[in-house]
Parts: structure tokens; C-alpha cells; sequence
């Protein structure tokens, strides 16, 4: 067997491990064993090859790292609109009880409404912050 098939051999299984475990740093190296594989078909000895594989395969995992961090965190998924399509909602507040809580009717059903932060500002239209349990934390809007 010559040496760029173990490369690319190396490379599927590190592909094939990916698809698995959903560990996207894999595919990373993956691609670091392919340069591996690419400098054996070049003709390159062994200590160019793995060079070239830690190199690229490096460099690849580290750029990713740095992407990952630099990108806003996201929301939680109680407050993110792309999981919770009640997120951004408006409801309307008649009144609040003594406890900061108040009853609406929303989607066909009655919900508990709690106020984002620790007061309520009366009655009006709130728009909904986050869904906790079976309660819309919301906001004035």
C-alpha cells in the first residue's frame, strides 16, 4: 500500500469518526491528512508529509477556534426567536395581580405573563422576551 493511500485512509476515518461524534474540529484534521496525502502524491518524504499534514491540519483547527470565538454567542434557547417561535410576540396585559403576574389570552389558551426585570408598567402591550415553562416573560413595548 503506498503511503498517500494511508493517508486518505487516515483522512476517511477521521471524516467517518466526524459524522459520528459531530466533533467539526475532526474535519479540520481531516483536511490536514489530506495535505498529507497530497504531499505523498507530490513525491515528498515522510517528514515533509507529516509537516505538511500538522501544518495545514493546525492551521485549519486553529483558524476555525478563532472564528468560533470571535462569533456573538447566541441567545438562549428560552430567548432565541430561531428555537421559541413566541419569542418577539406582542401580547396584551389588561391588568397585573399583587404578585407581578397577570393572565393573557394567547395562541387560544391562557398564560401566566411575568414581567422582564421586577416590576410590571401596567396595562398595555408587552412584547414576549422568553419563554420560561408554561410562563412569557415580557417586556413593555
Amino acid at each position: 500500500m503506498t503511503e498517500s493511500t494511508i493517508w486518505w485512509l487516515l483522512a476517511g476515518a477521521a471524516v467517518g469518526i466526524e459524522l459520528v461524534t459531530g466533533t467539526f474540529y475532526l474535519l479540520m484534521l481531516a483536511i490536514g491528512l489530506a495535505a498529507g496525502a497530497i504531499a505523498a502524491h507530490l513525491g515528498l518524504g515522510v517528514p515533509a508529509q507529516l509537516v505538511a499534514a500538522a501544518i495545514v491540519g493546525g492551521g485549519a483547527t486553529a483558524a476555525w477556534h478563532l472564528a468560533r470565538k470571535r462569533r456573538p454567542p447566541q441567545a438562549r434557547a428560552e430567548a432565541n426567536p430561531d428555537v421559541n417561535l413566541d419569542v418577539g410576540e406582542t401580547v396584551h396585559v389588561l391588568g397585573w395581580g399583587p404578585d407581578h403576574t397577570a393572565t393573557v389570552r394567547y395562541r387560544g389558551a391562557n398564560w401566566t405573563v411575568v414581567p422582564y426585570g421586577s416590576t410590571s408598567e401596567g396595562p398595555g402591550n408587552y412584547r414576549v422576551r422568553e419563554v420560561t415553562g408554561s410562563r412569557l416573560v415580557v417586556e413593555k413595548v
